[in-house]
């Protein structure tokens, strides 16, 4: 126990910063070298990639069919994405597409049409597939002391559609979610996850590990990235979104999304083979893994002091986690046997018909969701204002996130909607402290 303490005590993994670079900065201790390929990920993370062929080789190669020209435009500052207002366009949201069943690995089955995204950006003499534009509905919710919240729900409509209908697809919308932290969750052992999956919960909650299929290992393993837990770790979160958000290949994604009907995206000029090489991908995942997270704040604030409380009470906790242990990281020592506070289980749960996006990923069915980590949760309005919070960016604030949660969160949710306003009050000072 004397090492592990040890080892604990010199975590590097969080920092004092509270400005829009919050989400921004690196692990402290980190040598020059390691430094210097931190910084060389977060000029790929931040790079507008062009067209192929142009004279910089190292950044050509994107589309033929693609979302945004960088990963940076879904992840502004490294933060949350946000929704369109109503009847705009998608700027940093995206749609999944796929059909009833599962492809060969068990995860969802694509388009024969569209694939698995909905790309709206085509490159010269590629159209693009069509336009996603989304509409609110909304609904006030009331609240145990006589005050409503106002909810509100996306209604996406898709618009000059280029390769033909889209007859019984299911879809699902997305917006960016933030990037810190990333390799700390991906250290957490995989027998720590069937355990807590394991433990019996209070008030119906359950939680699953989804399972889901590594490219690079050609196994099944659990699954831990992404909105449904369908990657298994950061580097195939990295290529998946490279591939599917800006049509760029790599070593673990070498095919071109041009489904056999897009007979232009096929006959495009690419950047090589791949065009996201393999010291490129790797120092996108060094950059991604070193990201650390921002140190609480105004913890001996009384209000936060009731809120974490209450928090706890309303058996919040009981999927955000407060604590946890990392294992021991296959690259990055540095990860290794680090005690944590992402406030998540990274399990999947049942949210209820209210969040439910009816779309299958792998074990995952249409109502379940991977909790969401909270650390940072404080400052993403500091740095990306206005961006919203849920899968979908629908909750404005953070009372309109609490409130939609449902199925094995409705026993937490009505204990939250039961509380005083001053105690609501203080949930969201404690939350704002993360």
């Amino acid at each position: 126990m004397g090492v592990l303490t040890s080892l604990l005590a010199s975590a590097e993994t969080t920092h004092t910063a509270a400005n829009r670079e919050a989400y921004a900065q690196p692990f402290t201790g980190l040598d020059e070298g390691q430094l210097e390929r931190f910084f060389r990920g977060r000029s790929l993370f931040r790079q507008a990639w062009v067209v192929a062929p142009s004279r910089d080789e190292a950044v050509d190669g994107l589309g033929p069919l693609y979302n945004r020209v960088s990963c940076i435009a879904c992840h502004p500052k490294n933060g949350r994405g946000q929704a369109p207002e109503h009847g705009q366009p998608m700027r940093s949201m995206l749609l999944r597409f796929s059909l009833p069943g599962h492809d060969d690995h068990g995860g969802p089955k694509p388009h024969p049409l569209y694939g698995d995204q909905l790309n709206d950006q085509g490159v010269p003499g590629v159209p693009g597939e069509g336009r996603a534009h989304v509409h609110w509905e909304e609904q006030a919710v009331p609240l145990g002391d006589g005050e409503t919240v106002m909810l509100r729900k996306p209604r996406v409509e898709l618009r000059e559609l280029a390769y033909g209908p889209l007859d019984a697809v299911l879809t699902s919308a997305r917006v960016g979610s933030p990037v810190i932290g990333l390799g700390l969750l991906e250290a957490i052992d995989e027998r720590t996850l069937h355990a807590m999956a394991s433990e019996a919960k209070p008030d119906g909650v359950t939680g699953q590990v989804n399972q889901v299929w590594s490219v690079e290992r050609q196994r099944t393993e659990a699954g831990r990235f992404g909105l449904k837990a369908n990657q298994p770790d950061l580097r195939q979160q990295i290529a998946h979104a490279m591939l599917g958000d800006l049509g760029i290949t790599s070593p673990l994604a070498p095919v071109q999304n041009c489904t056999p009907t897009q007979l232009a995206c096929a006959q495009a000029a690419h950047g090589g083979e791949p065009e996201l090489d393999a010291l490129q991908l790797g120092d996108l995942h060094f950059y991604l893994a070193h990201l650390a997270v921002p140190a609480r704040r105004q913890q001996a604030e009384p209000a936060v002091i009731e809120g974490e409380k209450l928090f706890a009470a309303s058996g919040c906790s009981a999927c955000h986690r407060p604590e946890l242990i990392t294992g021991t990281h296959p690259l990055y020592p540095a990860l290794t046997q680090q005690r944590i506070a992402p406030y998540t289980d990274l399990l999947l749960h049942d949210m209820g018909p209210g969040l439910a996006d009816g779309r299958e990923d792998y074990l995952a069915n249409g109502r379940q969701w991977r909790t969401a980590a909270l650390w940072g949760l404080g400052l993403s309005e500091r740095i990306t204002p206005g961006s919203g919070y849920l899968h979908d960016g629908r909750a404005r604030i953070l009372e309109e996130a609490i409130v939609w949660h449902g199925g094995e969160a409705e026993v937490a949710r009505q204990r939250y909607a039961a509380l005083s306003k001053g105690e609501r009050q203080a949930i969201r000072a404690f939350l704002e402290s993360l």
